[in-house]
């Protein structure tokens, strides 16, 4: 259909050909803060975000939400700014602003006029270092996360159940603790942890600005060395240190139940490589695995299980590439009411198993090949989003060079390429699978000894 909609259109699209919306430009201040510059002059608007080379995964041992916590503490008050007035300042200037943590960076951004720039620079230069800790804030703030938790996990038999099996996947690194926290260590989290976080972590050393829009690399640069030059770096900033997952030498199996599942469903889960710095072949394969196996309505899973045998209401796969440390590839399937979940995980295997042995459709292929190409497109048409592309390959490691190579290395991809992925990928029998059921369907459950 897209391809129909390009030719209607006019448009030609050669194979993961990017058209990128302005021209990119990198260097460091003297401080050593990254900024990268993305230009985009068709609107006279920009984004401006800073994210830091520190998330989830980086907390110190016993306090789990720490990273989180403080990504809602930046929005309190500084030496020069008081509680709240970030925000209001953002507003007042017709712009918008958030932020977001993950196991692997924290990031906060503002959209806003071109001629505000300076202003955005200024403020989140000032929380950069000039962050006050007050008691009383702190405690109010920790209520929030927790009933944050509360109401995104707590109240949610999906969510427990994937924050239950993610803890199994990772038996030693922290990837398997949540990034929002457990509830138990957030009620213990005070000023000193928090201030102890701040200052190892918030400096422009470990830092990345990101500015897309309607500017040019000389008017970033003078903002930039005006108000983030001054900050000193940090000659104590922590290596990322962080405990290595062991090799997997066993299946582990979990069963969550929870009256308010609606569908019942398993998941499994196994480890996999993620795109490492001047090698990012095998996650290039992964990516096309995923979207073979489980990428949409015209995929492996969802064609067969779906639509042909009706035996299932949802099947897919999903794949992280980009993380500092290895991470997941996964399978889900909700069986339609009738089929058991044994079953069910009898069915992804089996449809897996079948894809080993007969190969790849080339049809198949040219359309995911085709579907990541106009992805590649859309993504570098989107200011915004390639911002927010950039600043999560670099915290987690890669380079510019990996980032602008990644679209040839997703072009070179070739079925071969893709099976010998998987035939590594599945050559592990050590996964995680896991059964989401009512507590009726317990008995069923426990009894499932459905192997690889």
């Amino acid at each position: 259909m897209l391809h129909r909609l390009a030719l209607a259109l006019g448009l030609i699209l050669t194979p993961l050909a990017v058209h990128a919306a302005g021209d990119i430009a990198d260097f460091t201040l003297e401080n050593g803060m990254q900024v990268v510059v993305i230009e985009d002059h068709r609107a006279p608007a920009v984004t401006h975000m800073v994210w830091y080379r520190v998330g989830a995964a980086d907390e110190p041992p016993g306090q789990s939400g720490i990273a989180h916590f403080l990504e809602h503490l930046m929005f309190k008050a500084t030496d020069t700014m008081a509680s709240g007035e970030f925000s209001a300042v953002v507003e007042a200037n017709g712009g918008s602003d958030n932020a977001f943590t993950s196991w692997d960076y924290t990031a906060y951004f503002q959209r806003v006029a071109t001629d505000r720039l300076g202003l955005m620079m200024q403020m989140e230069a000032d929380r950069m270092r000039n962050l006050r800790f007050d008691p009383a804030e702190v405690a109010t703030e920790r209520s929030v996360i927790l009933e944050e938790r509360a109401q995104r996990v707590d109240s949610s038999a999906g969510a427990l159940f994937n924050e239950q099996a993610r803890a199994a996947l990772f038996l030693n690194h922290p990837y398997g603790i949540p990034i929002i926290g457990w509830r138990h260590e957030m009620e213990t989290l005070d000023v000193d942890h928090l201030q102890a976080f701040y200052d190892s972590w918030y400096h422009p050393n470990n830092a990345i600005l990101i500015v897309a829009g309607d500017v040019t690399p000389d008017e970033v640069r003078a903002l930039a060395e005006e108000h983030y030059g001054p900050i000193p770096a940090s000659d104590a900033l922590p290596p990322r240190l962080r405990p290595l997952e062991p090799p997997h030498i066993a299946d582990r199996r979990l069963v969550y139940e929870d009256a308010r599942v609606a569908n019942p469903y398993v998941s499994i889960q196994m480890l996999a490589p993620v795109r490492e710095p001047g090698d990012q072949a095998e996650a290039a394969a992964l990516v096309y695995l995923a979207e073979i196996l489980g990428g949409g309505q015209t995929s492996l899973l969802s064609r067969r299980l779906q639509n042909e045998e009706q035996r299932s209401l949802y099947a897919a796969a999903f794949y992280d590439s980009t993380s500092v440390d290895p991470s997941g590839f996964t399978l889900v399937n909700i069986p339609v009411p009738g089929v058991s979940l044994e079953e069910a995980e009898a069915d992804l295997w089996r449809i897996v198993e079948g894809f080993l042995a007969d190969g790849i459709d080339p049809e198949q292929f040219e359309r995911i090949r085709f579907r990541i190409e106009a992805g590649e497109i859309y993504e570098e048409d989107d200011t915004a989003g390639l911002a927010r592309s950039y600043g999560v390959d670099l915290s987690t490691g890669l380079g510019i060079a990996d980032i602008e190579g990644w679209t040839d290395t997703l072009a070179a991809v070739t079925p071969e390429d893709v099976m010998e992925a998987a035939r590594r990928l599945f050559s592990d029998p050590s996964t995680v699978t896991g059964y989401l059921v009512r507590p009726q369907d317990n008995a069923q459950a426990d009894s499932a000894e459905v192997g690889q």
